[in-house]
């Protein structure tokens, strides 16, 4: 007996238990499609500048509005195959220590990401394909997992990442325009991978057609969907011309089609999901103030980029910068960059 035949004979009532799902009807296929949720980190933060800072500067927003901030991933089952959109960070990633001064925060771990998508009813096994938003490590973070699946990543971003293997599809967006979009490829009937640079030169975007709805699943077009509404970009932004005409064409495609939004580090991204939230760009939904009442953990003296998931270790230095091994981070100069990533020192959190 195969998933679907299972699902089937449980009843769909039985089959949508499961933590972070929403099942869908895709259109004309006469197969349900589910769309779930794979949640890593809750309860955390980031600042009104970090989240909309890049076009205005950092100095024209207060830095003590808040938004809510989480870290998840999704997953799109077909009927047919497992399809993954991005896989979270790295198992030995350290967590951020909490610090309210900081410009982002991703929140308490809940689960790593092997063991969160077990809890979904899926084996590492069953995952058929996997689609890469960005390098960026907490979208890239388990793709070792997963050997037996084909990863699809743009060509600029699996170059960057030096990936290799015959699983690794460097993409070229070569199926011709999405609607609005000029470059993408079809993945399965209803998912379409898109070209959508900007947080990275090679950043892409996924959108799912189904019941008459769009679902663009992104990793950072927007951190949070408080600055698509207001139309602002985040400072954490590898080109803002791209950025900029990025967000254009997502707002563009929103204006034309129902859509619902499912981001990756705003607790927005599951919310949406779970109800099937059209944006609507001209009535914003009023915030809700993130929990602020945190644990105090014990610093390791490393930091992690708040940005790309790099981890400065005192003991490793920066060599290749000329940053000697045993360099404390308190002690770097304050033009020092992330290695990887190129953001500024005070984008770093303790971990």
């Amino acid at each position: 007996m195969n998933r679907r035949e299972f699902i089937k004979g449980v009843g769909l009532g039985a089959a949508c238990l499961a933590v972070g799902q929403f099942s869908l009807v895709a259109e004309g296929r006469g197969k349900s499609m589910e769309i779930k949720t794979v949640k890593l980190y809750e309860n955390g933060f980031m600042t009104q500048p970090f989240a909309m800072g890049l076009e205005d500067g950092e100095d024209k927003f207060d830095k003590s509005v808040k938004y809510r901030s989480t870290l998840q991933n999704f997953l799109i089952d077909t009927g047919d195959e497992v399809i993954l959109v991005d896989t979270g960070l790295p198992l030995e990633q350290p967590d951020m220590v909490p610090d309210v001064n900081a410009p982002i925060y991703l929140g308490s771990r809940i689960d790593d990401y092997v063991t969160a998508l077990t809890k979904l009813g899926y084996q590492k096994e069953q995952v058929t394909k996997i689609l890469v938003t960005h390098k960026h490590p907490d979208h890239t973070g388990e793709l070792r997992s997963f050997p037996n699946a084909k990863i699809y990543i743009s060509r600029v971003e699996a170059d960057a990442m030096e990936l290799k293997g015959d699983n690794v599809v460097r993409v070229d967006f070569t199926d011709g325009a999405y609607e609005n979009f000029a470059k993408c490829q079809k993945i399965a009937d209803g998912v379409y991978y898109i070209f959508a640079p900007g947080h990275t030169t090679g950043n892409s975007i996924v959108i799912a057609e189904n019941e008459g709805l769009r679902y663009i699943i992104h990793g950072d077009v927007t951190y949070t969907d408080e600055a698509l509404y207001q139309n602002k970009l985040s400072v954490a932004t590898e080109d803002k011309t791209a950025a900029r005409d990025t967000l254009n064409k997502v707002r563009a495609f929103m204006e034309k089609h129902k859509t619902v939004y499912l981001s990756t580090h705003t607790p927005l991204g599951y919310e949406n999901l779970a109800v099937k939230k059209v944006v609507d760009l001209a009535n914003m939904p009023a915030p809700i103030p993130p929990t602020m009442n945190y644990t105090t953990q014990k610093a390791t003296g490393k930091y992690v980029c708040s940005v790309c998931g790099y981890v400065y270790d005192p003991a490793v230095g920066d060599p290749e910068h000329g940053i000697p091994a045993g360099t404390a981070f308190e002690d770097l100069s304050a033009d020092w960059k992330c290695p990887r990533c190129r953001q500024s020192k005070d984008k770093f959190n303790k971990a």
